[in-house]
């Protein structure tokens, strides 16, 4: 029975994976008839006639950008000039257009610089008969990387690739969310926060974004590379401190904010900068979608469903407590949806970093909700749960995320396992890999935060 109620869980996942598949959703969109090409949007139906434009280019970055590429290639075909995309190792396609640079996540390396600076020299070189389509997707902050640079009296001065990894680093582990973590590395870039709508003019660009971000901001998504951008180095500073990580900046990057602050150097262009009068941004797919297509699934299983949100931020630790109480009223009473059930909902929680273990906020949550089952079993039997990443990479591991279920409690203790030993050391990876109950998909090629799917019998 537990192996039954795990593969549906599986399956219902894998329900909500195909419904933000990035290809897919472009090839929806997505036409040309002639030489009138057509996007749909929520808002209707917007058209480019391409015979106006010499040249077309083909950017963008993030863990589902190559499945966009590949779709877009198909679309306009010879009509792509250049393509470039920045793409994490494994996240990758048969591109035969598009350039694909692997570079680092969550931390950017050497590949992200490289890619950042080809991208904003194709951004810069581009003039008015020329369209850019920019493929934006969760991921993208890390993978697209162009540290800042400034002159004054003394000459050229610029971040490094050391500076943005040890920034990157501390704002990964202080539990800040991702719009906090972002506005930071926004105005630690000289391409993010609206930066590449800038470099772009007097070029047109169409962006088409697939969201990772709770409540689908899209100066949040990759850190609003092309969006207008609402926050300022003086938030940023504000942020570090409310986080106490300013001893673990390196001090040219504080010297930046500050500078910053002082008005000594450019903000990022706000909402109605010229940067953005021939930019379009398309919002092609959410986490919500994701959803919708589990309850779908769920619900041609013989279950009840009930969405909760697409919205569930905070503590991963947290956001497993919540999920086990409407489990346990659910079996107990019957609160809100029929037995058989399914409860689904997403969003995307933090961790903060404690140990030095190996996992995911979905492993780490997965742990959580397993540490609750152990402590009341007797009140847990009936309940299943699963929580995972949709582009398949939980954290810095090859899962997606973990099952947690009186099954997994009983195998972590015949292998003598301590789940709070495991949570102490943030090493919710090693637990589940120890007795077999990961999550693994593989890279799924797409990205719009996290699903966590509950069945209760």
């Amino acid at each position: 029975m537990n192996t039954d109620v795990r593969r549906d869980l599986s399956g219902i996942f894998q329900a909500s994976l195909r419904r933000v598949d990035p290809y897919m959703m472009i090839k929806d969109r997505m036409t040309i008839s002639g030489n009138a090409l057509s996007i749909k949007t929520d808002a209707g139906t917007l058209s480019w006639d391409l015979t106006k434009y010499k040249r077309i280019l083909v950017l963008g970055a993030g863990k589902a950008t190559a499945k966009m590429a590949l779709a877009v290639e198909e679309i306009l075909g010879s009509r792509i000039c250049e393509g470039l995309i920045a793409v994490k190792p494994g996240h990758t396609e048969k591109l035969e257009r598009v350039r694909m640079i692997p570079a680092g996540h969550p931390v950017p390396d050497a590949g992200s610089v490289e890619a950042g600076r080809a991208i904003a020299r194709l951004c810069e070189e581009a003039d008015k008969e020329t369209l850019i389509f920019n493929l934006i997707s969760g991921g993208g902050s890390a993978l697209l990387s162009f540290p800042y640079a400034w002159d004054d009296d003394e000459g050229r001065h610029a971040l490094s690739l050391e500076d943005k990894q040890a920034a990157t680093k501390a704002l990964l582990a202080c539990g800040a969310n991702i719009q906090e973590i972002n506005c930071i590395r926004k105005h630690l870039s000289g391409i993010k926060g609206g930066r590449l709508a800038r470099l772009s003019q007097p070029a047109e660009s169409v962006n088409l974004i697939l969201s990772d971000v709770v409540g689908d901001r899209l100066d949040s998504i990759a850190s609003g590379l092309a969006v207008p951008d609402n926050s300022t180095y003086e938030e940023a500073i504000r942020l570090i401190k409310k986080f106490d990580i300013a001893s673990k900046l390196p001090p040219l990057a504080w010297k930046v904010l500050q500078m910053g602050a002082d008005g000594r150097l450019p903000e990022t262009p706000k909402k109605g900068d010229p940067a953005f009068d021939k930019v379009k941004n398309i919002l092609i797919g959410s986490n919500y979608g994701a959803l919708l297509a589990a309850e779908r699934t769920a619900k041609d299983l013989g279950y009840a469903t009930l969405v909760l949100s697409s919205e569930i931020t905070g503590e991963a630790r947290e956001a497993a407590r919540f999920y086990i109480g409407i489990a346990r009223d659910v079996l107990k009473h019957e609160l809100a949806v029929k037995k058989p059930a399914c409860v689904i909902a997403g969003g995307e929680t933090t961790v903060t970093l404690k140990g030095s273990g190996k996992g995911g906020r979905n492993q780490e949550m997965a742990l959580s909700f397993l540490s609750e089952i152990e402590a009341n079993p007797e009140g847990s039997e009936g309940i299943w749960f699963l929580a995972a990443s949709t582009d398949g990479n939980d954290g810095p591991t090859d899962a997606a995320g973990a099952f947690a279920d009186t099954d997994v409690l009983a195998a972590g203790k015949k292998a003598g396992l301590s789940i709070q030993d495991y949570l102490a050391a943030n090493d919710s990876y090693n637990y589940f890999d120890k007795i077999g109950f990961l999550c693994k998909t593989g890279p799924t090629n797409t990205n719009v935060c996290d699903v966590q799917i509950t069945i209760i019998k």
